[in-house]
């Protein structure tokens, strides 16, 4: 049985959390809390429970609010491209959205997401070059009739660099991450606008550690 512990940390906003995951023959179970879980002795504020079933759904529950997200996942071929389709629903908020991506080859993909009742529609296109050593994603918003830019490259063998702008808030995100199935994976990621004054940048930090147990 395999199972994995990941840690999140902000500067800024959210408190920290941890989660267990373990994956039970085909199914992936886990578990986060916050510090909110334990700041004033064990509770269940802060507690969110989830089953994943790789490439088919999830369930996530959050137990103080009793509130559940449902996604199901499936694949078509469309003119013998695989079209991915994503369909999420939050109970609690009525929160519906279909995803969509189209692979025309490994290094060319077609993105949408369409948020109902909202009108919301992003569309994003994603290029690797090199071997997917770098890769180019604009995301057009149709409905805000503004622009997303964001650039990555591959260093040291397995590590990422990534930039990105947000052109309606000129936001600027600057991302390093490495994932590696034997020692885990990790990613470090700031932020900050250039229409704010200058000031500390937000700063999130996720590690994940992988283990096996018998």
């Amino acid at each position: 049985m395999k199972a994995a512990v990941k840690g999140k940390y902000e500067s800024h906003g959210r408190p920290a959390s941890a989660t267990l995951a373990v994956n039970v023959s085909n199914v992936k179970l886990k578990a986060t809390v916050t510090d909110a879980t334990f700041i004033s002795g064990p509770s269940f504020n802060g507690l969110s429970l989830s089953v994943e079933k790789p490439g088919a759904f999830i369930i996530d529950y959050d137990v103080p609010r009793k509130d559940a997200r449902f996604q199901f996942m499936n694949s078509i071929r469309v003119f013998e491209k695989p079209l991915n389709l994503t369909y999420i629903h939050a109970r609690g908020s009525g929160f519906t959205t279909l995803e969509g991506s189209l692979v025309f080859d490994p290094a060319n993909k077609l993105s949408t997401n369409y948020v109902f009742g909202s009108g919301h529609c992003k569309a994003k296109y994603t290029f690797s070059h090199g071997g997917g050593v770098r890769t180019f994603e604009p995301c057009y918003d149709l409905m805000n009739n503004t622009w997303d830019f964001a650039a990555s490259h591959k260093v040291f063998g397995g590590d990422v660099i990534k930039a990105s702008y947000h052109t309606p808030k000129k936001l600027v995100g600057l991302e390093w991450s490495r994932d590696s199935k034997e020692m885990g994976s990790f990613k470090i990621f700031t932020s900050f606008s250039l229409a704010d004054e200058l000031k500390f940048p937000k700063i999130v930090a996720e590690t994940t550690w992988n283990f096996e147990t018998s």
